[in-house]
């Protein structure tokens, strides 16, 4: 990892509204008298000297300003802790889809639940600037180092095109291609930057992966937080899969090409806990491809995992439990995607794969919850006693209302039924829950007892919500209860010991990690990619899945394999990681009617929206004082 010097240095200025890097004097080609003066000529003269600013760029990503963590900012009009690459990209892709709801009232903030911003959104401005902030230094390095024949400033030349190509991807991606293009080669603030096209800035972004590819170090062998091979792979790849989108051509052979190059380098294996890729020390994790990486002591900040990890804490959580100082009860989910933890797994099973004695739970539920025939034994939902002793345990799926009893066999086995709140032993009255969803039960039919408890998903180790306290409808986005919240990111190390700080967290953002390239891969291959290969696609899936459960009791086959099938396999697989937006547009459900989710369109049981918010809008300041800018189309 870069050592802790992100904000010793910098000549960056924004001048031109995000644009224009300038040095605190006017000639550049003068080494001034005065020693305490900083120009381009004293910032670039050795490699090391390079490798520094190079760890800026990296920081961009990650902090805010000049010092921590705050007072120096590097972009203004903003509240600085807002301003974070992260904080903003994670509020453009997160916040407005089935992932999540806010409740503050922020100016701006609150469009990005119904899905209503405009062009004078100040959060829209935020994130349009960091972009172009962090384009704007990345030119002012690649133009500093032309002539430099070093291969090691080469290579950290080849990271900085790197690091503006996935800018301008978040550009093409967030504002579409009508927005303004600057390289090294254009004279610092001379002009307005002219506009570009999706077509031409697709193309640029393409050319740029390709050309600096076999000049990064290969899969997993630079330090860690720093681009390699396999980021460009993950770049092209995205960049492929969502061409349809952009340019209205089908990449999805280029897809396969380059998730088979990450998945088959042998450099990134799956990391055998999926809820340890997110603590203090993910650091030690597998898979991470392309990290944002975080110190809770030299990268302090109101930004990035600091934010996601403190805005989804509140009411009846201990933040102590998530290595904070405090919650900032901000995010929930809307219960959509609740949902997608359950909608998988009706008729579910519980896993039997020693033969152990069952009992059955017929009742009037199996139809409506994916059991065929009601009240029919050898057909219903079952428990397990794995010490073949009496004692059942396992999960059912029961519609709302459902009302059942147990039995060891068809009807003339042994039944246990409900007297008045008690089991007994032969018939009598029905068991019965109010609300639907997945239940566990522990069934001991020796002392007649039994407990039945609520769980949002039987085994799926990904399923991360809290729930005391909490409603699962948001019938209000302002009330912190109203929501599940989400439990995914904590500051919390492996061992159970706290990060290095309690306000600002340790944890690093996997901005690619190898199972989404699992999942593109797939995903093309369910699209009718040429390449794909059908029994791999399904291999990877399965992988992602036993990871997840613990055993292959959720394993797909062939023919489960469908687009949508991998789109609702990575909402559960890379919630809350920034891709939701874009995965939704690409499936024609962001701006649709067809699937809603509470709060879209502003209103509780969601509604459709214009297809204009599909981008956002250029900040109407830029478009005002840049004569070669147009609106986006509907703002």
């Amino acid at each position: 990892m870069f050592n802790q010097t992100y904000r010793t240095l910098f000549i960056a200025l924004i001048v031109f509204l995000g644009f224009t890097v300038t040095s605190c004097v006017n000639d550049l080609d003068t080494t001034p008298i005065d020693n305490d003066v900083v120009t381009s000529e004293t910032v670039y003269e050795t490699p090391e000297d390079y490798r520094q600013v190079l760890a800026k760029l990296y920081a961009g990503f990650a902090t805010t300003g000049q010092q921590g963590p705050a007072g120096d900012a590097d972009i203004q009009g903003i509240d600085e802790g807002f301003s974070s690459y992260l904080r903003q990209y994670f509020t453009h892709q997160v916040n407005p889809t089935d992932l999540a709801v806010i409740g503050w009232g922020d100016e701006g903030l609150p469009s990005f639940n119904t899905i209503s911003w405009t062009a004078s959104n100040n959060f829209v401005m935020g994130m349009y600037s960091r972009i172009y902030y962090q384009i704007a230094l990345a030119n002012e390095f690649i133009r500093n180092a032309e002539g430099r024949e070093e291969a090691v400033i080469q290579e950290y030349v080849a990271e900085a095109r790197f690091i503006r190509a996935l800018n301008y991807w978040h550009a093409l991606d967030l504002f579409g291609g009508n927005i303004p293009f600057v390289t090294e080669e254009n004279e610092v603030g001379s002009q307005p930057p002219q506009a570009t096209n999706a077509n031409d800035l697709f193309n640029f972004i393409e050319s740029e992966l390709l050309v600096i590819e076999g000049n990064l170090s290969a899969p997993g062998q630079n330090e860690y937080g720093r681009a390699d091979r396999a980021a460009v792979w993950m770049l092209l790849s995205k960049l492929y899969l969502n061409a349809e989108v952009y340019i209205g051509q089908d990449r999805y052979d280029d897809v396969i090409t380059y998730t088979e190059q990450i998945n088959n380098s042998g450099a990134y294996t799956l990391h055998d806990n999926y809820e340890e890729l997110f603590l203090a020390d993910n650091h030690l994790s597998d898979g991470i491809i392309f990290p944002i990486t975080f110190d809770g002591i030299n990268t302090t900040g109101y930004g990035g995992t600091t934010f996601i990890a403190h805005a989804a804490v509140g009411g009846n959580m201990n933040a102590s439990d998530f290595g904070l100082d405090g919650g900032w009860g901000g995010y929930r989910v809307p219960p959509q995607f609740v949902d997608l933890f359950m909608d998988d797994y009706t008729g579910f099973q519980t896993p039997n794969p020693d033969g152990d004695k069952i009992l059955y739970v017929p009742g009037g539920y199996q139809g409506a919850s994916g059991y065929s025939g009601d009240w029919s034994p050898l057909d219903a939902g079952t428990l397990v006693s794995d010490e073949n002793n009496g004692v059942y345990t396992g999960y059912v799926y029961f519609a709302d209302g459902a009302e059942f009893k147990f039995t060891e066999g068809d009807w003339g086995s042994q039944e246990y039924s409900n007297n008045d709140g008690s089991m007994v032993s032969g018939g009598g009255g029905n068991f019965s829950v109010e609300e639907g969803g997945f239940y566990y039960m522990v069934i001991d039919t020796n002392n007649l007892t039994y407990s039945i408890e609520k769980q949002i998903n039987p085994n799926d180790s990904r399923e991360m919500f809290f729930t005391d306290g909490q409603t699962k409808e948001v019938a209000d986005i302002s009330d912190f209860s109203n929501g599940y919240t989400v439990t995914k990111w904590k500051n919390i190390t492996r061992s159970g010991e706290a990060g290095s700080d309690l306000t600002f967290v340790d944890i690093d953002f996997p901005m690619f990690r190898l199972a989404d390239s699992y999942l593109m891969y797939a995903e093309a291959t369910a699209r009718g990619a040429s390449g794909g290969n059908t029994s791999t696609a399904v291999t990877l899936i399965n992988e992602l899945r036993e990871r997840a459960y613990g055993n292959s009791s959720a394993n797909i086959s062939g023919s489960d394999l469908t687009p949508e099938l991998v789109l609702q396999e990575r909402a559960r697989e890379l919630y809350w990681e920034g891709h939701r937006r874009t995965d939704l547009i690409r499936f024609g459900q962001f701006t649709s009617s067809e699937y809603v989710w509470a709060w879209k369109g502003g209103v509780q049981e969601g509604t459709g929206v214009s297809d204009i918010y599909s981008i956002y809008p250029i900040p109407a300041s830029d478009v005002n004082s840049n004569p070669n800018l147009e609106q986006n189309p509907g703002y």
